[in-house]
């Protein structure tokens, strides 16, 4: 089952690899990376979490990233986002590059081609299962479309959230208000969705319903996906893994395992 790019890789060769692991010359990605570093603080208590990465985030598949406590999985989803600003380097969403954009224009940016899904679902407590769901289109000032609507009805059918509409997210168990989160973060069809953690506040069975309707969105309606996560699991329901060591990124598997996915962890920890 596993389609590696390339062998685990030492620490000693992590920044060679952050400039060559995770780019193509395939077609337009819906997000890139170009030499990317990410410093905090200055002089002796400086701290570079992002170290020369390039990384291509490719349209229709489902990108995981895992890497120890440390490595900047976070710091990456953050910079990608643009909830972040990098040190050096440049990232561009499409063909927009969003490295010199300011706040306002960013602000916007995220609104409209890029959906969020976190770990601590981050819905609002006031609103019940339909107007958080809705909460993107209110926050742009519109209304859905017909087709629109008729994919958030999809949505809601599928993740099984149709006897819940005029439920409060207190009214939940954690399964389901993750699964409002998911359809909150797909309902405008973004350009990415940005997972952070997506199951990590729910059981093994909860969590894999989770995963399976990630996996669906990219396979079976072309929706892009990139996950931070820990969780070798979790990662096996991608179509790609990309690893970061010390803030560079050293190392990409295909579909895997997580039996496979764990040996690659770690033979980076023990290189670390």
């Amino acid at each position: 089952m596993s389609d590696r790019t390339s062998t685990p890789l030492t620490s000693s060769t992590a920044s060679t690899a952050s400039r060559q692991v995770g780019t193509s010359g395939g077609a337009a990605p819906v997000a890139r990376l170009e030499h990317v570093s990410k410093s905090f603080g200055l002089g002796a208590g400086r701290v570079d979490a992002l170290r020369d990465v390039s990384l291509d985030l490719h349209a229709g598949r489902f990108t995981a990233v895992m890497g120890p406590s440390g490595s900047g999985k976070s710091t990456l989803m953050h910079i990608t986002a643009g909830l972040d600003q990098a040190t050096s380097g440049r990232v561009l969403l499409g063909d927009t590059d969003i490295t010199g954009l300011d706040d306002t224009q960013l602000t916007l940016l995220r609104r409209r081609r890029i959906g969020f899904v976190f770990q601590a679902f981050n819905l609002v407590p006031t609103l019940d299962v339909s107007a958080n769901i809705e909460l993107p289109f209110r926050l742009d000032g519109r209304r859905a479309t017909a087709d629109e609507r008729a994919w958030i009805d999809w949505l809601v059918g599928t993740l099984g959230l149709g006897a819940r509409l005029t439920h409060r997210p207190h009214q939940l168990s954690g399964g389901q208000q993750q699964r409002v989160a998911i359809a909150r973060a797909l309902a405008t069809r973004p350009d990415l969705v940005f997972a952070d953690e997506p199951t990590g506040n729910l059981d093994s069975a909860t969590g894999r319903g989770v995963l399976d309707v990630l996996r669906s969105a990219t396979r079976d309606h072309g929706q892009s996906i990139a996950m931070v996560t820990h969780d070798p699991v979790a990662a096996s329901y991608a179509d790609r893994v990309v690893f970061l060591a010390d803030g560079a990124l050293v190392h990409e598997i295909g579909p895997s395992t997580p039996a496979e996915v764990s040996a690659v962890m770690l033979d980076l920890e023990r290189a670390a």
